[in-house]
């Protein structure tokens, strides 16, 4: 039997350096029915990107470690998969609509996790 391809969850790749936060943005992609992966810094984030092509989604925080910060990630995700949605958190920044990637969405912490499996659903469609 072949598996339906067309019923494999959404990829949603989360970039977060503090492994609690991480885990629980992991646990709201889940929770949401999407398949997660992780990045631990911006760097390592382009690589995951570079190398798949199912990816729907990225959740970044704006303060990482790596060659650039995540509203730097977001930009160039925006110019080179420009089909890849994009969330964008922080707790200690909060960027006007203007330095935002077109149609990236932003919030700050701590996440609602309601909130965020809403957003999820609303930009990337069911899973």
């Amino acid at each position: 039997m072949v598996p339906d391809l067309s019923r494999r969850p959404a990829v949603v790749l989360v970039v977060e350096d503090e492994m609690m936060l991480r885990m629980r943005a992991v646990d709201m992609v889940e929770d949401a029915g999407y398949t997660p992966l992780e990045a631990l810094d911006t760097d390592e984030a382009v690589a995951i990107l570079e190398s798949r092509s199912d990816i729907a989604l990225m959740c970044t925080d704006i303060q990482l470690p790596g060659s650039m910060d995540g509203l730097g990630l977001a930009h160039t995700v925006h110019k080179r998969w420009p089909a890849i949605k994009i969330i964008l958190v922080s707790g200690q920044l909060n960027p006007s609509s203007i330095d935002l990637p077109p149609c990236s969405r932003f919030f700050g912490k701590p996440l609602q996790a309601w909130q965020i499996i809403a957003e999820l659903r609303s930009m990337i469609g069911q899973a």
